[in-house]
């Protein structure tokens, strides 16, 4: 999984989770400025187009949510990591969540930036997206990945930003398109609402007030979810004002600032 630890080795652990589309390297803008504080862990998922055993393509790599969890666990467990602080890019947040249940010695806090457990709307949840236009997504992709991504990428990130655009669109770009189709579709597909009220631990949810991906109304929902589950978990929000699903790529600055508020205050 090409793990990299490296920082304050007397610091708090910070394990970095990237999302869809991403490699460890969605997290060079900020990792940097965290590592003076804290020992800090990168790594990529099974799916990612930096693993190796992406190269070949299909849908085996990519088990679910819940082998992604064990994966999740089964690294920490390698690098003898105990009580540490996961900070979860999009669906890693609620991988996160998953391997939290399991595992709850693995994790003191979660950092759930952007994250979703549903991204299809239905009457009484605002997910973001119709099921039509996930139909929609899918096909585009599946047809031409190659054309799709780098306007996907401009789509969740902004087009305000042409160079995180751009970084992006190249990770995104070097998945295998089998492995891009699959995994998007189990994300888009997902409903992982039921996860939440199981959470024990200590959760904070950082979202940018205007996600393409993820509208505010979910952050909101997983507040209510995490902080009825009874468990003594719960969950504070931080809104940070960014568009676009990738605040450590378009506002750097602020998200470690955010991120050094949050895991310094418990």
């Amino acid at each position: 999984m090409n793990a990299r630890v490296f920082g304050n080795e007397d610091g708090e652990t910070v394990v970095l989770a990237h999302g869809y589309g991403g490699t460890r390297f969605i997290w060079e803008d900020v990792a940097p400025a965290l590592a003076a504080t804290f020992r800090v862990v990168v790594f990529d998922w099974s799916f990612s187009g930096a693993a190796v055993t992406n190269k070949d393509g299909g849908e085996g790599y990519f088990c679910s949510y819940y082998g992604l969890a064990d994966e999740l666990a089964a690294l920490m467990n390698e690098l003898g990591v105990r009580r540490a602080a996961f900070v979860g890019h999009s669906m890693a947040g609620m991988i996160g969540c998953i391997a939290s249940i399991a595992r709850p010695d693995l994790f003191s806090h979660l950092v759930l930036v952007g994250a979703s457990p549903r991204y299809i709307n239905e009457d009484g949840y605002e997910g973001g997206f119709e099921p039509a236009d996930v139909d929609v997504m899918l096909a585009a992709a599946g047809a031409d990945f190659a054309a799709w991504a780098p306007r996907f990428a401009e789509a969740v990130v902004g087009p305000g930003h042409p160079s995180a655009v751009a970084r992006f669109a190249k990770q995104l770009g070097s998945m295998s398109p089998d492995a891009s189709v699959a995994v998007l579709r189990a994300v888009l597909t997902s409903d992982l609402r039921a996860v939440l009220p199981g959470v024990a631990a200590r959760c904070t949810i950082v979202h940018c007030a205007r996600d393409a991906v993820a509208p505010l109304a979910v952050a909101r929902y997983m507040q209510r979810a995490l902080a009825g589950s009874g468990r003594g978990g719960g969950a504070d929000t931080v809104v940070i004002e960014s568009s676009g699903h990738f605040p450590q790529l378009t506002a750097p600055k602020e998200f470690v600032r955010v991120l050094e508020t949050v895991l310094l205050d418990h």
